[in-house]
């Protein structure tokens, strides 16, 4: 039986680096397409460089994409590569639709000339729900997205579909509710928040400025929710599915587990800073992943409480050393 290649686009990001590790423990020969960068940003994946293959490319150049396609010829595509930041979405729109958008469709476009059987997994986001019209969120609520970057992605949501069903590609889309892990970028608020928690637990740090308390979201662990990527492409048809714990936290208590862990009061350190606040933000996000549950078996293994505490301590072990 010959060994099973995938393409991981986004390979140094946070999913990107869960999922590597997933595929080598199943067997997979793993590739990683990185931007040509003058600093490289391997923090996530440095314990698994020597087991896969990174290879440049760009989801702003589609001869780029052909030509690792051409090269890798994969059997699955994971494309996880995207500004990511919701936020910096607001400061850079143009960009954010270039990669989020337009960059899927290269992809796309590349998988069909250079083989439509290859298996393609396009990471949707529940920020598509933005303004939500129902609750929970299930894969047929309809799409009211509150910033630029939830915009883009329910572009590049319904192109997948549109490719899958123009062209009969095997294209699917994880609707995926935040997964968070103690690998999450400093700039969102549960990295934020853990490592604000341990700076102030080792005397580095006095406050934490946050944003809006009252915000919900739905969290889980980025750990289980790659698993969920992997199952997709491993089922009989292509489909689309939402990935979630279906339950919804406040970040007040996100703060409140972190800092109790921590053995601090959260209310003498936290400030609230309206420079935090989005120009519009998204309403009750929960998801319902039932569809999933029900024909692949998923379901999330680590609670909200477990992922905060796994994260303060592993960033309380960081700041240490």
């Amino acid at each position: 039986m010959t060994t099973k290649r995938a393409l991981i686009t986004g390979i140094t990001g946070q999913d990107g680096s869960y999922l590597a590790e997933l595929l080598l423990q199943e067997g997979y020969e793993v590739y990683g397409l990185t931007r040509r960068l003058s600093t490289h940003n391997y923090w996530r994946i440095e314990h698994l460089v020597d087991r896969l293959t990174l290879i440049p490319g760009d989801l702003l150049d589609q001869l780029s994409l052909i030509r690792v396609l051409e090269r890798v010829r994969p059997q699955e595509v994971y494309n996880l590569a995207a500004m990511s930041f919701v936020p910096a979405s607001w400061d850079q729109p143009m960009l954010t639709g270039e990669f989020n958008s337009q960059g899927v469709t290269r992809m796309l476009e590349a998988v069909r000339a250079v083989d439509p059987g290859i298996r393609l997994y396009q990471a949707s986001s529940s920020e598509m729900y933005g303004k939500v019209r129902e609750v929970p969120q299930k894969e047929t609520t309809p799409f009211y997205p509150r910033s630029p970057y939830g915009v883009s992605k329910v572009f590049a949501h319904y192109i997948t579909v549109n490719y899958r069903e123009s062209y009969n590609l095997f294209a699917v889309s994880g609707i995926l509710f935040n997964h968070e892990s103690p690998r999450r970028g400093l700039e969102f608020v549960t990295r934020k928040v853990t490592d604000g928690v341990a700076r102030i637990k080792l005397g580095l740090a006095k406050e934490l400025r946050l944003g809006n308390l009252d915000a919900h979201r739905d969290w889980g662990f980025a750990g289980d929710y790659v698993r969920a990527m992997w199952l997709m492409l491993q089922q009989d048809a292509p489909d689309d599915y939402v990935i979630a714990t279906g339950e919804s936290h406040s970040v007040q208590e996100l703060v409140e587990i972190a800092f109790d862990h921590a053995g601090l009061d959260w209310k003498t350190h936290v400030v609230t800073d309206p420079a935090f606040l989005r120009p519009a933000e998204v309403d009750h996000l929960i998801g319902d992943a039932s569809k999933a549950r029900d024909q692949f078996g998923w379901t999330p293994s680590v609670t909200f409480d477990g992922l905060v505490r796994m994260m303060v301590d592993a960033d309380l072990a960081r700041l240490s050393r």
